[in-house]
């Protein structure tokens, strides 16, 4: 893995709040954070329903997060943001049906650079996703590193 560099998202924090955070090893600090969107479950896509209180699952067609260790993979084109994706390897028992649920790393157009509590991101079907301008600064980043990235998305 990547010594560098790695992304922690902590499901705890209330997704209004920028929740999403790249950690810098050689500076030992945080070198950015941003909003990040979890998946909606049962409630309307794109809504915030579930801004303060997510539900996980690993489960094909729960459109809900899944928590645990991710290796980022493979850059490909998305539908969504500015059609870049990163596929997830779930690294554990809790998401390793990250690739057959298609969950992926992107960005979308709905995602706000700024914090925007007490409103919430809106939540999709599972994925996490970020603002376009931050997937704008992160892309290079991942597509630059000789090793895979860390993800790592919890909820304490």
């Amino acid at each position: 893995m990547n010594t560098d560099h790695c992304i922690l998202i902590d499901m705890s924090l209330h997704s209004g709040v920028k929740r999403f955070i790249v950690w810098d090893f050689k500076e030992q600090k945080i070198s950015n954070k941003y909003l990040v969107g979890h998946g909606c479950g049962n409630n309307t896509w794109s809504s915030d329903e579930s801004k303060d209180n997510p539900e996980f699952s690993n489960e094909d067609g729960s459109h809900l997060s899944a928590l645990g260790k991710y290796q980022l993979g493979e850059r490909g084109r998305s539908d969504w943001g500015i059609h870049v994706k990163y596929l997830m390897h779930g690294l554990e028992q809790t998401n390793n049906n990250a690739l057959k649920r298609f969950i992926v790393f992107h960005s979308w157009g709905l995602m706000s650079d700024e914090e925007v509590y007490p409103t919430g991101s809106p939540e999709g079907w599972g994925c996490p996703t970020i603002s376009n301008n931050a997937m704008k600064e992160l892309d290079p980043i991942i597509q630059n590193s000789e090793k895979p990235l860390l993800m790592w998305i919890y909820n304490e």
